[in-house]
């Protein structure tokens, strides 16, 4: 698991890099091609509304005659019987935009914007759109189509004395990206998905890896644990056995009581096991009644009185709720108590200072549990809710426990609705604020 982690983190890192590169390279190339297209598509309008324009505006009569006389003329030369219209005599404005506007349809370009202008063979502007004159001098973000207004059979010499019609693409790169941008969010959000499931699958196995030296830490405690008390059975059953010991009815209940006093122990931790397992279920079942959590403080107190006195401790109790009656489960809140008090015990240096403080809110029942102990750094503040979870303190057996009291906690909290809050600086001790909803009865 070492290797095999850094491994696969390095494979998918440089198969995103790969792919992430990979993208960027096709959408430069679609970029141009996409650019490239829209241009030519334009340029295949522009000669089409041309054409169109031609039709009707350069429908008069030409008649070539050859003329040799006084005049002295030696060339055949042509005469215009009719003067062909402009396309400002024949067309609006708004008609020219209508043709262009539906031909850019045709041709797959209904979004791109455009301006015009139609200029006659003096290259004087014959009409022009209203936005023309602002775009045209950009010449470094717009794209011209200059398209000339001749009839399809026209000659190249005689085309060049007809008018021009003149497109501009305003901001053309601009609209070249609009035009894939819906490409552009679809490649990035798959990207974003496929990084989100890249770090899920990663925490996945950084949280199992955690998870498994968790269970390891839990399983040499529990070994120990169940072996510390077997030992002393064990050799209280040898003394037992003794002949002296067996004539001395003092000694005999000595060691009765040892034997009686291991196996409650050994029947706790199985205990707390199975609630672990219980737990792990959801199976977390409440006989709601309305409780008085006053006197249970009390009484957990005095539980604990002779843990206290082993660490030269001393408590404080500040019962101020007004009203201290809520709808729980007595067994399990009476539990979450003791596990408040126990962990305060556990990780306080000499002289421990207890403070147990109440107060009631509208709708909340409050109390807060603060010790001057040895207090938790930020990430075992984060983590001291969590299953098999213990604070590091040195050496895994000098505190005793599987790790399941807060655990159990948040989750009996939980169940009853309220909220569990935890603050500790580290050195100068932690405090636990737990709100329950007041009984409503």
């Amino acid at each position: 698991m070492k290797r095999t982690l850094p491994l696969i983190i390095i494979l998918i890192t440089l198969s995103l890099l790969g792919l992430i590169l990979l993208q960027v390279s096709y959408f430069n190339n679609l970029l141009t091609e996409t650019s490239n297209q829209t241009y030519f598509k334009a340029k295949v309008a522009g000669d089409a509304v041309s054409t169109e324009l031609a039709k009707s505006s350069h429908s008069g009569k030409m008649i070539r005659s050859t003329w040799k006389g006084g005049l002295s003329l030696s060339s055949p030369f042509k005469l215009q019987l009719f003067k062909d219209p402009l396309v400002n005599e024949r067309f609006t404005l708004d008609e020219i935009n209508a043709k262009i506007k539906e031909t850019f349809e045709k041709e797959g370009l209904k979004n791109i914007r455009f301006e015009f202008a139609v200029t006659d063979k003096n290259d004087d502007y014959e009409m022009f759109s209203r936005g023309y004159e602002k775009e045209f001098w950009d010449t470094l973000n717009n794209k011209r189509v200059f398209c000339p207004i001749v009839p399809k059979d026209a000659e190249l010499e005689v085309a060049q004395r007809f008018e021009i019609l003149i497109l501009i693409l305003p901001n053309f790169e601009k609209q070249i990206w609009a035009s894939i941008r819906w490409i552009l969010v679809g490649a990035i959000c798959f990207t974003l998905i496929i990084i989100a499931a890249f770090y899920v699958t990663v925490s996945t196995l950084l949280n199992q890896k955690k998870l498994s030296q968790i269970k390891s830490d839990f399983i040499n405690n529990m070994t120990h644990e169940l072996k510390t008390p077997l030992a002393t059975i064990s050799l209280a059953v040898d003394a037992l056995k003794n002949e002296k010991v067996m004539a001395n009815k003092e000694k005999m209940s000595y060691f009765n009581n040892i034997i009686k006093e291991e196996n409650t122990r050994m029947n706790k931790h199985v205990e707390t096991i199975l609630q672990a397992a219980t737990m792990e279920k959801q199976e977390l079942k409440l006989n709601l009644s309305p409780l008085h959590v006053h006197p249970m403080i009390e009484q957990t107190i005095d539980n604990f009185k002779l843990q206290l006195q082993d660490k030269g401790g001393d408590f404080q109790l500040l019962l101020n709720a007004k009203n201290d009656i809520i709808n729980g489960d007595e067994v399990h809140f009476f539990n979450l108590i003791s596990n408040l008090i126990d962990n305060a015990i556990k990780y306080s240096k000499d002289k421990l200072e207890l403070k147990i403080s109440t107060h009631s809110t509208k709708n909340y029942f409050v109390m807060r549990f603060e010790d001057n102990g040895i207090g938790m750094s930020k990430e075992t503040v984060k983590r001291i809710f969590e299953k098999f979870y213990r604070a590091h303190t040195g050496n895994v057996h000098n505190v005793k426990g599987f790790g399941l009291g807060m655990s159990y906690a948040k989750q009996v909290i939980d169940a009853h609705k309220g909220r569990i809050m935890v603050e500790s600086t580290p050195g100068k001790g932690s405090s636990f604020t737990v709100e329950v909803p007041l009984s409503q009865i």
